[in-house]
């Protein structure tokens, strides 16, 4: 059983998913760092510095199977890293050719860039489900642009808005995620190929072809110059994974506020059974949300774990390097669960209107008192029509009578507003100024992201 739950056949499902564990399990490392070799034997014996017939046997070796895992560990137990086994194994599989594996390379030039191939894998399912929860939001905010709800501030009602505008809000900081998850994969995806201590002189004048070729044969950019010491791609991945956690978990902590049985304005999707207390049959806990920000706060701790790993000594690291193998790849897993989490609510959110309508008149009027101001503001000037609309809100509390009832026995009020003009600025559908027009900016964001 593993020790952390993330990983677990048990618990797992609840932190990660199965797709994103895959792409960086212990299997698809080895199987990336055998593709580095075997493309690595294929570029060099098109620039003639092995045979061709070796590269061939090479890349037949690296495709033939599962590397011994019983032998492996005992190697990596031993030399501390995995790649002396990887090359013994593949060497051992290659026959005679098996002399010409690993020319020229270095045991981090085959783990950076596996590591690198498994991170475009990553990326590319971090962006799958971040266009499919924009996609989700913006079809909420689309259908929900004129359902009216309380906004909040400082969990107290302050003004109306629309569930549609809410719903927008979210999507907002993920549709630039997509656009930052862009810019992100193009620094992060290069090759790393340059020897034992970053020069490639056991190749050389031959260092640069075989870097850039290598490169082009895994699809990879090739960097200026080595970057065996020099981590900040991986740092910033790391990060942009905190950033994505963290638009969610405030997505989260919304759903969770609204859910509450108090407020009730919305719920998870419900399935039987999900969120269920072992004790109280009622309950219909706001599960997913709850995972979604637990993850958050893990990968935003594992943020300061690769930012640490970027203070490498000389021209290759003494222990920073080794700690990225610990937090990479669980933020990968753990932001892609939070993902799934989200897009299932996102997806199927299950909006209350009426008793969303409910909880904004439940005040008695109060929450558009700023709207009553704003229509004094003109005849008494912005500050005292503040002072009379405060005082109207002090006595409707006070004697939990309406805002309306109490602004027909302030005079300074009636003097300039009539009962018709006091209704038209209490119905809080009336104030809910650009909210429709912010929800079509974003929407017109998502188009241009390439979400449809």
């Amino acid at each position: 059983m593993p020790v952390n739950p993330a990983d677990s056949p048990v618990f797992g499902t609840l932190y990660g998913s199965d797709a994103m564990r895959a792409v960086f399990d212990d299997s698809a490392y080895l199987r990336r760092m055998l593709e580095v070799e075997a493309a690595l034997a294929r570029v060099q014996s098109r620039l003639g510095i092995i045979p061709t017939a070796a590269a061939e046997r090479i890349t037949e070796a690296a495709a033939s199977g599962p590397l011994d895992a019983t032998t492996l560990a005992a190697s990596v137990r031993n030399v501390g890293y995995p790649v002396v086994g990887v090359v013994k194994q593949l060497s051992e599989r290659a026959g005679e050719a098996g002399g010409w594996t690993h020319w020229g390379a270095t045991t981090q030039d085959i783990m950076d860039t596996a590591l690198v191939l498994m991170v475009r894998d990553g990326l590319r399912l971090i962006g799958n489900e971040l266009a499919s929860i924009v996609r989700a939001l913006a079809q909420q905010a689309d259908a929900h642009r004129d359902t009216v709800m309380a906004g909040r501030t400082h969990l107290q009602q302050a003004l109306p808005i629309t569930f549609g505008f809410k719903c927008a809000v979210w999507a907002q900081p993920l549709i630039t995620h997509l656009v930052r998850l862009t810019e992100i994969a193009a620094r992060v995806e290069q090759v790393e190929f340059a020897g034992a201590a970053g020069t490639l002189a056991s190749l050389g004048e031959d260092g640069l072809a075989v870097m850039e070729g290598l490169a082009g044969e895994l699809g990879l950019a090739a960097p200026p110059a080595p970057w065996h010491a020099v981590r900040d791609s991986f740092a910033e991945v790391v990060c942009f994974l905190g950033l994505v956690t963290g638009s969610l978990a405030k997505i989260a902590t919304d759903v969770a506020l609204l859910a509450q049985s108090e407020i009730d304005e919305l719920t998870e999707p419900y399935v039987e059974g999900r969120g269920a207390s072992s004790t109280m049959p009622q309950k219909r806990n706001p599960i997913a949300s709850e995972y979604i920000l637990a993850a958050a706060r893990v990968v935003a701790a594992l943020v300061p774990v690769m930012l640490g790993a970027m203070a490498s000594d000389h021209e290759r690291a003494t222990g920073p390097w080794q700690a990225e193998l610990l937090a990479l790849p669980q933020a990968f897993v753990l932001t892609h669960g939070a993902l799934q989490h989200a897009r299932n609510i996102a997806e199927g959110m299950v909006v209350d209107a009426v008793r969303m309508r409910a909880n904004l008149v439940q005040g008695g009027g109060l929450i558009v008192a700023e709207a009553v101001m704003m229509g004094l503001a003109p005849h008494l000037g912005r500050g005292e029509a503040h002072h009379a609309v405060a005082h109207a809100a002090s006595r409707a509390r006070e004697e939990r009578i309406t805002l309306a009832a109490a602004l027909a026995s302030e005079p300074k009020v009636t003097a300039h507003l009539d009962e018709a003009a006091i209704n038209r600025l209490i119905d809080p559908a009336n104030y809910l100024g650009s909210a429709s027009a912010f929800i079509d900016r974003v929407l017109v964001a998502a188009r241009a992201a390439g979400v449809a």
